[in-house]
């Protein structure tokens, strides 16, 4: 299973690289995406996902730390995937105002010469 894993990021985030050097702003952005759902498929295999362990628990006494799964992954995750709705947006927002400023969604504002 930790080798799929490993290919599965390791393509997820070669593949954002990819995506990153083409030269249109939504191939770019498709990238951005791609390598940061890498990252945080990273995040969470480092953190090892339990099945059927909460995060976290209500009581008066403190658990036994193998009974539960570790919160620090989750909130890391969560926090990379709402800044990462924020970043997309603002990007998206650059890139219609480029595309209309300049005509073209070419990342250097100008088509190549043929």
């Amino acid at each position: 299973m930790e080798l799929v894993m490993a290919l599965a990021i390791g393509i997820l985030f070669g593949s954002g690289i990819w995506l990153i050097l083409r030269p249109r702003s939504f191939q770019v952005l498709t990238g951005l995406l791609l390598m940061s759902y890498a990252v945080n498929l990273f995040i969470f295999m480092m953190g090892r996902l339990w099945i059927d362990r909460p995060p976290l628990t209500l009581g008066a006494h403190l658990p036994d730390p193998a009974t539960v799964a570790d919160p620090l992954p989750q909130a890391l995750v969560l926090t990379a995937i709402v800044i990462g709705f924020a970043t997309t947006a603002l990007y998206l927002v650059i890139m219609i105002g480029s595309r209309g400023l300049t005509g073209t969604d070419h990342v250097d504002g100008r088509e190549p010469d043929q």
